[in-house]
């Protein structure tokens, strides 16, 4: 079985690595479908609509822009694979030692926010199936129903104006108080290299901060947590195997919350893996609401700056967080359920 398991995960990890070099292809074929002529293209890589002859011309030059296509792509591929993602425009500086830090900011609040999305979502929509029909299921599908259909800065002002600036229980924005001093930096996560370092005024300063962004995500996104699991579960709870499990005398929160909910994970599962690159994306609006600097600030940033290599390059970095999202829930996959392993 866990030769089985072995050879499941090498199947599914190539089939990533392929994945990704077709959206590396598919980044390539964007760059050159908005600027066709090397020049354009170069203004692209300058992050400046009006560069001068001169610049253009060495940017040509420096990229190899005047070569074929193949060769281009070939090039590109390579810088990619190497860690080379280019020159910030603006900086001056690689774009890769720019967008990893910020991202690690913002997976601060994504990986928090999406766990406590999931965990909601599962447990509503295991009780709303539970209570199919009664007033607890009725509340729960308006509640999710409101959320998920409530624009992402509606939901993060309304938390902000409460919590924050009505009840002042935490910080109104910001990822730490920009009064103290930054920890040594052992890792790209703030909140991690305080508690390294053991600097827990830091610490518990940036966890503060965290709180109301990832909360923001969480309820933007359970919504559809709960109905997922809820559907599931209904139909898992209908099926032959949980009637002859209650039919030998099982219980039923026996049956409902260790058979029916087991079975019922999988689709769950999916979605988790969809959501973390929705959520990476998706905390644009967010970070602008609580002014938290990570790597949806930046973005705006360079949009505002036409700093497009950022932007494509952001662009590579969510679709390898939704193919390795994906590859985590496909072992996930093998675990809850061995009849994956073989296919």
């Amino acid at each position: 079985m866990l030769t089985d398991y072995i050879k499941f995960a090498i199947k599914r990890m190539i089939n990533g690595f392929i994945t990704i070099l077709l959206l590396i292809f598919f980044v390539f074929v964007l760059i050159h479908a908005a600027a066709p002529n090397p020049a354009q293209l170069a203004r692209i890589y300058a992050g400046n609509p009006h560069a001068p002859p001169v610049e253009i011309q060495q940017i040509i030059k420096e990229y190899g822009l005047d070569e074929p296509l193949y060769v281009q792509f070939v090039n590109y591929l390579k810088d990619i694979l190497s860690g080379n993602w280019g020159v910030d425009p603006i900086y001056k500086t690689s774009e890769l030692s720019l967008l990893v830090p910020k991202l690690a900011i913002s997976l601060q609040i994504v990986i928090p926010g999406d766990i406590l999305a999931a965990i909601l979502g599962v447990l509503s929509g295991a009780v709303a199936a539970s209570s199919r029909g009664t007033w607890k299921d009725k509340t729960i599908k308006g509640v999710y129903i409101i959320t998920w259909a409530s624009p992402p800065f509606f939901i993060a002002i309304v938390l902000q104006l409460v919590i924050a600036y009505y009840l002042n229980l935490l910080p109104a924005g910001q990822p730490v108080n920009e009064l103290l001093t930054s920890p040594p930096h052992y890792t790209d996560f703030p909140i991690l290299n305080a508690l390294i370092a053991g600097d827990w005024t830091y610490f518990i300063s940036a966890v503060r901060h965290a709180i109301l962004p990832s909360l923001s995500i969480a309820i933007i996104t359970f919504g559809l947590f709960t109905r997922v699991t809820r559907a599931t579960m209904i139909d898992s709870m209908e099926s032959d195997y949980t009637k002859l499990a209650l039919a030998k005398g099982l219980t039923r929160r026996y049956v409902v919350y260790r058979i029916a909910l087991r079975n019922s994970l999988i689709p769950v599962i999916t979605l988790i893996a969809l959501f973390f690159g929705y959520s990476v994306a998706g905390a644009v609006l967010v970070e602008d609401i609580f002014d938290y600097q990570g790597i949806g600030y930046y973005i705006t940033q360079a949009i505002e700056n036409l700093d497009y290599i950022a932007v494509l390059d952001f662009t590579i970095i969510v679709g390898i967080a939704v193919i390795v999202a994906n590859f985590v829930a496909d072992l996930l996959y093998g675990i809850l359920d061995p009849r994956v392993k073989v296919q």
